[in-house]
């Protein structure tokens, strides 16, 4: 009871100091007008004075010189304080369509009210347009790669049915060449990714392997040792995108671990957080806060002339919106911790 006699108490005072802003905007608007009649009053005082008429009727006559303009004043604010009001609402609820305003008290009002409408128009035009032509882009990429997907796979199947010496560099490269065609989709899709996702509970250590899976050649191929033991975790996530996510975290470690280990494992110390440490490169002190950001390469990305700064920009859009975090911890020459949160406290199953 207390508790809403108090939030009472705290909306009147705020009504109060509304009312009083909003008197204080009307004086100062009308002040010319207020100042106007102030020196009629005075004027007619002083031509009474002149003519020595009696102080009942000079009193009199000014007294109802006040209380009229006072009442005039009242009504004009009154109004006035209707207007604010609708404006106010009209700020709250206000979308594309036709809008609303109340009714103008002049010409001049009018015509702005007019430029509102007609900027309004041709913002929505302009949004509609770009909608279109963003809509079309991504139609014709996502056709290209499904279509750039058949020549992959006959490559794939070609060079696996050859006995060449370069055979083996020849799949890596095309195996970089599925990643890429793959992050050009996901890249695609990550703005409405909401409408793809299925929230569901999976076992961490079954997405972890599939990740891991699709990179088993490029450990071999670069002697890379991998430590991993079978992780019991069960996670609230989306399947589909969360192995995407660690497939790229773990593609980074590979291209930027020359020899050494990639370790994977679930930290004992931070609750529901999987961590993917390498024994690279290493990300420069100036350069980590960065690294997330879209199309900064940093130092390594510099120097290795291939990164295109998309991949750990993908990795944090998705995790984001996957309910998930993404942080990152690195020294140079020592290797690098990427530490995936995986509570998703604000995610229900559908």
């Amino acid at each position: 009871m207390e508790n809403i006699r108090k939030n009472i108490r705290k909306n009147k005072k705020q009504s109060i100091n509304i009312v009083f802003k909003l008197l204080v905007s009307y004086i100062k608007r009308h002040i010319s007008i207020i100042v106007s009649a102030g020196i009629t009053i005075v004027l007619f005082l002083i031509v009474f004075s002149l003519y020595n008429l009696p102080v009942e009727a000079v009193l009199y006559a000014t007294a109802l010189s006040i209380v009229a303009v006072s009442l005039f004043g009242i009504i004009r604010f009154y109004i006035y304080y209707k207007r604010q009001q609708k404006l106010q609402w009209l700020k709250q609820t206000i979308t594309l369509s036709e809008l609303e305003f109340p009714q103008p008290q002049d010409k001049i009002e009018e015509d702005y009210q007019e430029i509102i409408r007609i900027l309004s128009e041709r913002y929505t035009k302009m949004l509609s347009d770009v909608d279109v032509k963003l809509s079309d882009m991504i139609d014709y990429y996502t056709m290209w790669v499904h279509q750039i997907k058949t020549p992959i796979a006959a490559m794939r199947l070609l060079l696996q049915s050859e006995e060449m010496s370069m055979s083996e560099e020849l799949q890596d490269q095309l195996f970089k060449i599925e990643q890429y065609v793959g992050m050009v989709l996901q890249y695609l899709r990550v703005e409405s990714m909401s409408g793809d996702m299925l929230l569901s509970r999976y076992d961490l250590d079954d997405i972890v392997k599939q990740a891991i899976k699709k990179h088993a050649k490029s450990f071999i191929r670069k002697k890379i040792t991998l430590h991993y033991e079978e992780i019991q975790k069960i996670v609230l996530t989306d399947e589909k995108w969360l192995v995407f996510a660690i497939e790229q975290l773990i593609s980074n470690a590979l291209k930027y671990t020359n020899s050494g280990s990639i370790s994977i494992y679930l930290d004992a110390e931070l609750e529901d957080t999987l961590v993917i440490e390498d024994t690279g490169i290493g990300i420069s002190p100036e350069d980590l806060p960065r690294v997330c950001e879209k199309g900064y390469t940093g130092y390594n990305g510099r120097a290795d002339k291939k990164s295109t700064g998309i991949g750990l920009y993908l990795c944090k859009r998705i995790l984001n919106k996957l309910s998930h975090t993404l942080t990152i911890t690195s020294e140079v020459s020592i290797g690098t911790k990427v530490y995936i949160g995986l509570a998703t406290k604000e995610l229900t199953v559908e």
